[in-house]
């Protein structure tokens, strides 16, 4: 069964259930009112029955019986037994011949005097006689209480009949348009699985609804899968252009030992020089596919959850790194401007301090130099500033060259990115892995790194590490 004919069934059950047990309580609680009512009468009838000799009551029994009935209420059929001392007949009389009372003194063995009893459908009091001698029977027949709580009954069956019906329609179109939202989930979930991801359900009325929560958790969880596969496409995008710029990094100077192995095979004896020519440029090669292969290991490793392991930390203040990245740019450019400040532009250099590698804190400064070196002008002037900024250790390089665009100062750091865009290299240019390595290792560190540009143009790195914690600063 659908939910909707299952909840349909639920509430009807439900309803004739309770309209049952109502209408069987109505229909006590109104007998046992009515029964109350006869036996009250009929204890005063005894009352006044048990001061009347027998031989008035049968005359006026059978002379007037409305007179001797009229007032009561709900009694159609009277009886009344005169029991001598012995509980035999004496007398009897009845009004009314519709029904025949049954045989009283057959049962009155277990009746207390003044206590209405029900016999075969009679109600009938028992009460000793005025003169002492014997008792009188005072019965009314309960045919009309039957008959008023029959008709009770009926008007409740027909009633309950009509209700369970009216009812059970609107609660079908209440189900219906209560379970609306649902199907349009349903109809949301087929245009997902026909690969519309970004369909989403729509709002099912008041938030604190149960399907109104529920089309809202459904939207997130369904906004995550979008998110998933939209990120999963975008990796499988990446992976797809970094294994195309590999091949062509690993290509290069494969082809240029391979040629170079090739065509020293066919000068055959060829002089001294030439061969200390090509041994020269496989060598070259050859080295240039070693760091090639270096870089790509160590971003593999720094890449893992455990990237830690790679680094040997150790305390250290960020100062040596900076005087020693000015040395470096002025051996590559002697004739380059290169100041030593503080974060600011404005301040002095101060002390930097930071827990972290040594050796891979140097490749990254010595790849921002490198960086500046490759992509400058050689008069471009460069500042390098170290210090603490914002409680943290701050070592930037700031250059004064043309610069980055907006798009390409978000991509700068992607593995084998480059501003050009193109694949021919000069003498002095790289795989485009020297930023990504840079921000792997920063990031190792605990750190970050951002490029800013530079007050009246170029370019700026800015390193942020945590400062040495109070622990560690006892042992520099």
């Amino acid at each position: 069964m659908s939910l909707r004919a299952r909840l349909l069934l639920i509430t009807a059950v439900l309803l004739v259930a309770g309209i049952v047990v109502s209408d069987a309580v109505v229909t006590a609680a109104l007998r046992r009112h009515l029964v109350d009512r006869v036996d009250r009468q009929v204890r005063q009838f005894s009352q006044v029955m048990s001061r009347i000799d027998p031989n008035v009551l049968d005359v006026a029994v059978n002379a007037r019986t409305r007179d001797l009935t009229s007032g009561l209420d709900l009694i159609s059929t009277l009886a009344v037994v005169y029991l001598d001392s012995g509980g035999a007949v004496e007398r009897s009389a009845q009004s009314g011949a519709d029904e025949t009372a049954p045989r009283f003194e057959e049962s009155l063995g277990r009746a207390e005097s003044g206590v209405p009893l029900t016999i075969d459908g009679w109600r009938a009091v028992v009460v000793p006689r005025s003169g002492g001698v014997g008792s009188v029977v005072v019965a009314a027949s309960l045919s009309a209480i039957d008959g008023i709580v029959a008709r009770v009954r009926l008007v409740c069956v027909i009633t309950g009949l009509v209700v369970v019906t009216v009812l059970t329609g609107a609660g079908w179109l209440a189900i219906r348009a209560g379970l609306r939202p649902l199907r349009a989930i349903e109809q949301t979930a087929t245009a997902i699985a026909a690969g519309n991801l970004a369909h989403r359900i729509p709002d099912a009325g008041p938030p604190n609804t149960e399907v109104a929560r529920l089309t809202r958790v459904l939207n997130g969880m369904l906004a995550q899968i979008d998110g998933a596969f939209a990120a999963r496409a975008e990796s499988e995008a990446r992976m797809r252009r970094f294994v195309a710029d590999v091949s062509h990094e690993l290509r290069t100077p494969l082809f240029g030992i391979k040629g170079s192995a090739e065509l020293q095979l066919m000068r055959g004896t060829a002089g001294a020089g030439d061969v200390e020519h090509t041994m020269r440029r496989i060598d070259t090669e050859a080295g240039r596919l070693a760091a090639l292969v270096e870089d790509l290991l160590l971003l593999a490793r720094l890449d893992e959850p455990a990237a830690g392991t790679v680094l040997d930390p150790a305390p250290m203040d960020l100062r040596t790194l900076a005087a020693d990245a000015r040395h470096d740019l002025l051996a590559l450019d002697p004739g380059r401007p290169v100041r030593l400040t503080g974060p600011d532009d404005g301040s002095a250099p101060a002390p930097a301090l930071v827990l972290g590698d040594e050796a891979r804190l140097r490749q990254v400064v010595v790849n921002l130099v490198g960086n500046v070196h490759a992509h400058t002008p050689p008069d471009a002037a460069v500042r390098i500033g170290v210090g603490r900024a914002g409680g943290e250790a701050v070592l930037e390089v700031a250059d004064s060259g043309p610069g980055l665009s907006g798009p390409e100062a978000e991509r700068v750091f992607e593995r084998f990115y480059r501003a050009d865009d193109s694949r021919t290299r000069g003498p002095a240019s790289g795989a485009g892995l020297g930023l990504a390595i840079v921000r792997s290792l920063v990031a190792a560190h605990g750190g970050r790194v951002e490029v800013l540009p530079t007050p009246g143009g170029g370019v700026t790195f800015r390193v942020h590490l945590p400062w040495l914690s109070a622990e560690h600063s006892q042992e520099l």
